[in-house]
């Protein structure tokens, strides 16, 4: 007999970014103890061969789609639940968090308070990105940059760069606009950051919907910025889910996290769905998580079975 390492399990470096009060706190780098599985070989073991499926790098994320424009009371609230139950490292959505189209700053306050004590509930960070319910009116833009200051920002996590964008830039009512101040920034941070081995991009209004919008809208620019480099764009915003490829490169369109919808199924790309992507290696592996899908230990519980009595 011998005793065999077989794997490693690296949790990598934790990114911590909470929001107290409107203010972001710095990021936070956590490296924790490296968790060892030995097991004992023997001629035969009762184990197929491939090696653990987790590799220094590798990490999980979530994404969160349309929760309003027709908002349909406490599916968001599950979703929150149920990401809480898989455990993402963090989760990140494509926009319309709140109602909005309001000039009223304290209902414009309420809505935002109302959210944000749903995403207080994740046990992991969440990222903000603006959609057009959110940022409708020059009154909600500065209401976001006092609570929230950019409207568009990267992270780095793991030699992967994540851009937000903000496809409301500025408010005024055209269906989409990257001002050039934005489109500069794309440049100069995708320049920054050469050596990742992924790059994804997050945005509301999914752009390429409208051919005759590509140009006017500053998105041709930052696509042409994109192109030499392995990159998946998701957005939301129609409240239909749709896979297209552009550039040989995948374009999500998410469906609904409890915004208006048929649901009428997943022939028609209506459902209510988070995104859970799995960085493992080069690339990602992306699956659709429908919330009627997922379950805690409990939805199904039995007392435990006693003895039968004795005969007196």
């Amino acid at each position: 007999m011998q005793r065999l390492v077989l794997g490693a399990v690296a949790l990598g470096i934790a990114l911590l970014v909470g929001i107290v009060s409107g203010r972001q706190l710095p990021a936070v780098n956590l490296t924790p103890e490296p968790s060892p599985l030995t097991v004992q070989v023997e001629d035969r073991n009762p184990w197929t061969n491939q090696p653990v499926n987790r590799s220094p790098g590798d990490f999980q994320f979530a994404i969160v789609t349309d929760r309003t424009g027709g908002r349909r009371p406490g599916i968001f609230t599950e979703a929150v639940r149920k990401l809480n139950l898989l455990q993402p490292e963090f989760v990140i959505s494509v926009g319309d968090l709140i109602e909005g189209y309001s000039e009223d700053p304290a209902q414009i306050a309420i809505e935002w308070s109302e959210f944000q004590s749903k995403v207080q509930q994740l046990q992991m960070p969440f990222f903000y990105v603006p959609g057009n319910h959110d940022l409708s009116n020059p009154r909600m833009l500065e209401t976001w940059q006092k609570k929230f200051g950019r409207t568009y920002y990267s992270f780095r996590y793991n030699d992967v760069l994540f851009m937000a964008l903000n496809s409301e830039d500025p408010p005024k009512g055209e269906p989409y606009r990257f001002s050039a101040e934005q489109q500069q920034w794309v440049r100069d941070t995708l320049a920054r950051n050469k050596d990742v081995r992924w790059t994804f991009v997050f945005l509301h209004k999914p752009v390429w919907m409208n051919p005759d919008a590509l140009e006017p809208s500053g998105w041709n620019a930052i696509e042409q910025a994109l192109a030499d480099r392995q990159y998946t764009v998701f957005a939301g915003h129609i409240h239909r889910y749709a896979r297209f490829v552009r550039q040989g490169r995948d374009y999500i369109m998410l469906a609904t996290t409890g915004g208006g919808s048929q649901l009428r199924g997943k022939q028609s790309g209506e459902i209510d769905q988070f995104v859970w992507v799995t960085m493992r290696g080069p690339e990602p592996v992306i699956a659709n998580v429908l919330l009627d899908g997922i379950e805690d230990k409990a939805f199904r519980s039995e007392p435990e079975p006693k003895p039968t009595p004795k005969a007196q």
